[in-house]
C-alpha cells in the first residue's frame, strides 16, 4: 500500500492549489498531453475514450430528433466569412489564417475554422429552394480553431473537439422551438449522463454569441465557485439567411427568407466533469461516459482458480453490456487500486481465494469508497445497481456544491463583498444597461453576467449597480 500512498501524493490538493491540481489530475488520469504547437494538445486513449462517450449518447439523441451528420471544409474563405459583418467582428481576434499553399502565396487568406455558420449557409443556399426542402437539420462533428493567449486543457485551447448543430426552418416559431429543444437535450444531457445540475437561460445582448438574435447557456458550478460555460444554443433569426440571400418560395408562393439556429458542446465538457467530480485522489467518472465502468482486480492472482474466476466475472458483466476490464498485470493488488481511483473508475471489484470459497467478491464505489461483499449470485444486478447509486451520489455532491454557492445580493455594496469573499453565483436585480454589466466586471476583478435564468426570482425592484428599475433577475460569476 506504500505505493498508493505515493501515487496519491502525486497529485497536488485541491485546496492548496486548484488549478495545479487540476493539471495534475489531467496528466496522472493519462487523459492528454502537450503538443510542440502552444494551445494544442494531445488526447491520450483514456481521454478520447471518454469524448467518444460523449459523442455516442448526444449522437444518438440527435438522430432521434430527426437530424444529420455531415462535414464542411476546413478552410473558409474570407470574402465568405465577411459576408456576415456582426459575425466575423466576433471572431476577428481568434482567427488563424492559411496565406501560403505550397510555395505560392493565396490570391485570398484562407481562415481556419472558428465555427461554420458561414460555410453552411453556403451550402444552403444551393440546396433550400421551395418550403418541402425544410427544416434542413444538420450536424457537424469536427475540431476548430480559435487562437486563445491562455490555454488550459479542455477548458481553453486553440484547437478543439466539438459538435456543431445548423438547422433552417420555414417560421419563426419552429425555429425558435428547435433553439430550445436543442437546449434542454443538453440540459437532459449533463443531468443524465454527466451528473452535473445545469443552470439554464439567457444570455445579455452583451454576452451573446456574434450575430445571433438570442442565446441560451448551460451553466455548471465547478468545485472551486468558478462557472464554466458547458454548452449554448443560439437563434439567428433571418438575418444570416439574408446576409448570404437565402430564399425559398413558401407554400403561398411568395418568397421568403428561413430562420436559422445553431447550437454546440464541445470537449469542455471533460474539463467540467474533472472539476465537478474529481477530488485529491484523481478523477471521479460518471458512469454513463466511464470508459470502464468495472474494473475486476485479482488478489493474490498467482493462486489456482483466482483468474479464472476473473475473467469468468468479466465475461458476465460484458455480455450484460458494461464496459469492463480485468487487470491481471503484474503490478500489486495496492497500485492497481491507487490507479484506478486515480482514474476514476466507478466500481472496483476485488476478487481473491477466499472471496472464490465465499461465492462472494468485494465491491468498491469510487465517489465515497463504500466497501461491501456481494454475492457472485446476481452480480450483473448489484453492479448495475451499484453504478446507478454513483451517478446518484455524484449528482447530489454536485448539486449540494451548487446550491451551497448560490449568493442573492440586494445592493450594490453587498455585491462587491460577495463577489470579494465567496466564489460563486451571485443572484442580483439588473436594470438591462450594458453599462452596468461592465461597471460590475470592472469593480470586481472578472465577475460577469452569467445568464438570465428562465425562472427569476424577484430579489429587489431596483440594479443592484446604478439603482434604476430592475427588469431581469441575472445570475453573476467568474468563468472559464
Amino acid at each position: 500500500m506504500a505505493q498508493q500512498k505515493k501515487l496519491v501524493e502525486e497529485i497536488t490538493p485541491m485546496e492548496e492549489d486548484f488549478a495545479r491540481w487540476y493539471t495534475d489530475v489531467v496528466k496522472k488520469a493519462e487523459l492528454m498531453d502537450y503538443s510542440s504547437v502552444k494551445g494544442c494538445m494531445i488526447f491520450e486513449p483514456y481521454g478520447y475514450a471518454i469524448w467518444e462517450n460523449m459523442q455516442a449518447i448526444l449522437d444518438k439523441r440527435f438522430k432521434e430528433l430527426g437530424h444529420q451528420n455531415v462535414y464542411m471544409p476546413l478552410l473558409i474563405p474570407e470574402s465568405l466569412l465577411e459576408k456576415e459583418k456582426e459575425h466575423v467582428a466576433g471572431f476577428a481576434p481568434e482567427v488563424a489564417w492559411v496565406t501560403q499553399g505550397g510555395n505560392d502565396k493565396l490570391e485570398e487568406r484562407l481562415c481556419i475554422r472558428p465555427t461554420s455558420e458561414t460555410l453552411f449557409c453556403e451550402h444552403y443556399k444551393k440546396v433550400i429552394h421551395s418550403w418541402r426542402d425544410l427544416p434542413k437539420l444538420y450536424n457537424q462533428w469536427c475540431s476548430v480553431v480559435r487562437w486563445e493567449k491562455t490555454t488550459r486543457p479542455f477548458l481553453r485551447t486553440s484547437e478543439f473537439l466539438w459538435q456543431e448543430g445548423h438547422t433552417m426552418h420555414a417560421t419563426e416559431e419552429e425555429a425558435q422551438a428547435e433553439t430550445l429543444q436543442m437546449l434542454n437535450v443538453y440540459a437532459d444531457f449533463y443531468r443524465d449522463a454527466l451528473a452535473i445540475p445545469p443552470v439554464i437561460g439567457q444570455k445579455t445582448e452583451s454576452e451573446k454569441f456574434a450575430g445571433a438574435v438570442a442565446t441560451y447557456t448551460i451553466e455548471a458550478m465547478m468545485h472551486n465557485g468558478v462557472a464554466l460555460q458547458g454548452g449554448t444554443s443560439h437563434y439567428f433569426g433571418d438575418g444570416f439567411a439574408k446576409s448570404f440571400d437565402i430564399t425559398f418560395t413558401d407554400k403561398n408562393n411568395q418568397l421568403q427568407h428561413p430562420f436559422q439556429t445553431s447550437w454546440g458542446v464541445s470537449t469542455r465538457m471533460i474539463g467540467g466533469i474533472i472539476m465537478t467530480h474529481g477530488d485529491d485522489s484523481g478523477l471521479v467518472l460518471p458512469p454513463a461516459i466511464a470508459p470502464v465502468q468495472v474494473v475486476i482486480v485479482p488478489v493474490a492472482q498467482h493462486k489456482p482458480g483466482v483468474l479464472d474466476k476473473a475473467n469468468e466475472l468479466f465475461a458476465e458483466l460484458k455480455a450484460a453490456g458494461l464496459r469492463v476490464k480485468v487487470d491481471d498485470s503484474e503490478q500489486s493488488p495496492g497500485w492497481k487500486f491507487a490507479q484506478y481511483e486515480m482514474q476514476g473508475v466507478p466500481i472496483r471489484l476485488e476478487i481473491g481465494p477466499k472471496d472464490i470459497e465465499k461465492n462472494q467478491c468485494v465491491l468498491v464505489r469510487r465517489p465515497d469508497r463504500n466497501k461491501s461483499f456481494v454475492s457472485l449470485d446476481g452480480l450483473v444486478e448489484s453492479v448495475k445497481s451499484e453504478l446507478h447509486m454513483v451517478h446518484e451520489i455524484l449528482y447530489n455532491n454536485a448539486k449540494d456544491n451548487l446550491e451551497s454557492k448560490i449568493y442573492a445580493a440586494h445592493n450594490h455594496e453587498e455585491f462587491l463583498e460577495i463577489a470579494k469573499n465567496k466564489p460563486g453565483f451571485i443572484k442580483a436585480m439588473w436594470c438591462g444597461d450594458p453599462a452596468c454589466e461592465e461597471k460590475l466586471k470592472d469593480e470586481t476583478g472578472g465577475v460577469k453576467s452569467r445568464c438570465i435564468p428562465f425562472e427569476e426570482e424577484h430579489i429587489g425592484d431596483t440594479c443592484v449597480c446604478c439603482g434604476k428599475p430592475a427588469t431581469h433577475m441575472v445570475y453573476w460569476g467568474r468563468q472559464y
